[in-house]
């Protein structure tokens, strides 16, 4: 649901949205689109937050899922803060240090740069530090506040609220970028940390199902209930065409390419297309929606993605459950992935001269079996 979708309140006690009403008292931007590039997007001085932001209610983003988008100025820092909801930061551009305070009352910094990635422990007291005296911080923040703030409409609960989530910090190394491997199977594996310090040369295991010998690992984040993984595919490829619920934010950490979104019975070459590079962030609409993604560089792209409610290790719902078990299964056979063999016709020969017009070469027929 869309907020020109929700019934508006004129009584003041009827159909509130606590989230809604908060954001719009923060004095920022609330920018709403398919796509948005978080190095570009416009962002405005933000007094409870420090710094500069705007908030980002993408297309696909779902009733649990919060997008804002964030700058530190050179030499500056944001104002400290506590929240009693999850947080998953991926750092766009220049480099800064968080400050965290451990169970015990200690205070513990790491540093990060250009494509790290963390997470907030639930509640923990945490400050973010620009170290950079002549170049800005961006990065984006995906948090699960719409159900926390929805679900007990009450700020103050949320945001100045003592209890420590002890359990939530995990192993002490985890904070140093350090983590630990959890084998499920490929597409579900698992890589239990709360910082990563670059996502670009981060090791992948392969994931074949879905396609072009693509690779994948999902992260479990400071014990969210969030979801969260990354997956790379090679340069001239594509992957299968899949579909989900909404809430999944997917931002580009190399490469460049395009993805295509369409509902059951839509042609994919007429409905909605999303060029991306480094820096776009895009969520598929709710339907659930086919999305299918296009390497049209001459690297390996990798995406990254993030969602507010319902991970491999915390699904939360039947609808999340069912949604794994259908991931990589063909819509033949009640699943949610779209096979080499029974896609569009037309999607290989425009992919061709997309990679015609980059320079590249297209390796897909290999892949799909075709002369």
């Amino acid at each position: 649901m869309t907020d020109e979708d929700r019934p508006v309140d004129t009584s003041g006690y009827f159909l509130i949205d606590p989230y809604q009403r908060f954001i719009e008292t923060e004095g920022v931007p609330i920018v709403e689109d398919y796509a948005v590039d978080c190095l570009t997007l416009p962002l405005e001085p933000w007094s409870r937050l420090g710094g500069l932001g705007a908030y980002v209610h993408l297309t696909g983003r779902g009733d649990f899922a919060s997008c804002y988008v964030a700058e530190i100025p050179a030499g500056g820092q944001l104002n400290p803060e506590r929240h009693l909801y999850d947080e998953l930061i991926y750092v766009h551009q220049g480099r800064g240090t968080t400050t965290l305070e451990l169970p015990g009352g200690d205070k513990h910094s790491f540093e990060w740069g250009p494509h790290s990635m963390f997470a907030i422990p639930l509640n923990a007291a945490h400050q973010l530090f620009n170290a950079a005296g002549s170049e800005p911080v961006r990065f984006d923040a995906i948090t699960n506040l719409p159900i926390i703030l929805n679900l007990f409409h009450n700020v103050d609960f949320v945001f100045d609220n003592s209890t420590v989530f002890s359990e939530r910090f995990g192993e002490e190394r985890y904070l140093r970028g350090e983590g630990k491997f959890l084998p499920v199977k490929p597409g579900r594996h698992q890589w239990e940390t709360n910082f990563v310090p670059d996502l670009t040369t981060f090791a992948l295991p392969e994931w074949e199902a879905r396609g072009a010998g693509g690779r994948n690992i999902t992260f479990a984040l400071a014990d969210s209930p969030m979801h969260c993984h990354i997956s790379e595919f090679a340069s001239g490829t594509y992957k299968k065409g899949h579909r989900h619920g909404a809430g999944a934010h997917i931002v580009l950490v190399s490469g460049h390419g395009y993805s295509l979104l369409w509902q059951e019975g839509q042609d994919p070459l007429n409905t909605v297309r999303v060029d991306w590079k480094v820096g776009t962030l895009f969520a598929p609409p709710e339907g659930p929606t086919y999305h299918q993604h296009f390497n049209t560089s001459t690297e390996s792209a990798r995406y990254f993605v993030r969602s507010g409610a319902g991970g491999g290790r915390y699904p939360l719902t039947q609808a999340r459950i069912d949604g794994y078990k259908a991931m990589d299964l063909s819509v033949k056979e009640g699943g949610n992935q779209i096979e080499y063999g029974d896609e569009n016709p037309g999607i290989l020969p425009l992919f061709e001269a997309e990679m015609a017009k980059h320079g590249g070469k297209s390796t897909m027929r290999e892949f799909l079996g075709r002369p």
